[in-house]
């Protein structure tokens, strides 16, 4: 009874629960502040915009738990949009072909990015820097300024289309079957466990047997392939490909992967908190835009949420060792002879 006790307060008390407490209040706050929050057309909204951000977001959290960091993952969305733009126009109109080149492409592009990370050993933050912009200006030479928007119609009504007898589009279930995926790699096989113990200590994971390279080069694959998905569905979306598609997505997927819990220096985190992060964030996002609030303060505030989510845990951590540095040390008793 008192394990279950302890089991019940840890899970009350952990900063997944806190999120979930936040979500509520955020949408509480909203239903009564601001007009259209509470309908289901909101709703819709929240979903079509987290799509994306949740889909890399899932390989991102895994990445991040390694202790590495792919911020090219929004140009790697508009790269696939472009060169999807570029085939239509060459007379590709199959819409399987250009998925599966989509996501090829996306394969390959986050190969570059776990080649030089894991190969020749540079610092992923460098890389992806420098593929971030790479790879969007490789968006502009493909397409330039021009956009392809003369996608059929049905295209875009299937990417959005709702659920029967719903307002949530059909393409959550997709993501949905993939965070379930995610989630029993990382929480459930040993292929999680190694990727927590390469977070930690990577000399460490290496010596236990965990092949390192091999590992984190697949997740950069992973990674540049979803990130390709999300370019997919954004395409498909809003029915247009340019080379600007997706610009900033990166700060929105790193800032729901940090502020669910996931700790930027690896080895610790979860994708039930990161889930969680990306609807608060789409949620209090769509409801401040409703607020008419304007773009430059959404940008502030997730960039603040952003720095919060760094800070905060340490801030936290420094808060609880002197709180028991100040705890009085027990006087050991002793029994009288």
């Amino acid at each position: 009874m008192a394990e279950r006790i302890s089991r019940l307060r840890s899970l009350v008390g952990s900063w997944d629960a806190a999120l979930l407490v936040a979500l509520v209040l955020v949408v509480a706050v909203g239903a009564v502040t601001v007009e259209g929050v509470a309908s289901p057309r909101f709703w819709r909204f929240v979903t079509l915009e987290v799509i994306p951000i949740a889909l890399i977001a899932l390989p991102m959290t895994l990445v991040i738990v390694t202790g590495e960091i792919d911020l090219s993952v929004a140009s790697v969305l508009g790269l696939t949009c472009t060169v999807m733009g570029q085939l239509w126009l060459w007379g590709v109109t199959s819409l399987p072909v250009l998925v599966v080149a989509g996501l090829l492409l996306g394969a390959l592009l986050g190969a570059v990015n776990g080649l030089f990370v894991t190969v020749f050993g540079l610092p992923s933050l460098a890389v992806t820097i420098g593929t971030l912009a790479l790879y969007r200006g490789l968006a502009y030479v493909v397409l330039g300024d021009r956009a392809v928007a003369d996608y059929p119609p049905q295209w875009t009504a299937g990417a959005i289309g709702a659920i029967p007898g719903l307002t949530i589009p059909w393409a959550i279930i997709v993501v949905v079957v993939l965070a379930v995926a995610f989630g029993i790699v990382l929480h459930a096989t040993p292929i999680g466990r190694g990727l927590y113990a390469m977070g930690n200590n990577a000399e460490a994971a290496r010596f236990a047997g965990i092949s390192v390279v091999r590992t984190k080069f697949w997740l950069f694959v992973a990674t540049g392939a979803m990130s390709a998905l999300a370019g997919v569905f954004w395409t498909l979306r809003y029915a247009s490909a340019r080379a600007d598609n997706g610009s900033g997505l990166e700060l929105a997927v790193v800032a729901a992967v940090l502020l669910g819990g996931v700790s930027i220096f690896g080895g610790r985190g979860g994708l039930i908190g990161v889930i969680a992060a990306v609807v608060l964030l789409g949620t209090l996002r769509n409801a401040l835009q409703l607020a008419y609030v304007p773009a430059n303060t959404l940008t502030i505030i997730t960039g603040s949420l952003l720095i919060v989510s760094v800070v905060g845990p340490n801030v936290a951590g420094l808060l609880r060792e002197r709180l028991r540095r100040r705890r009085p040390a027990a006087t050991p008793v002793t029994q009288a002879e």
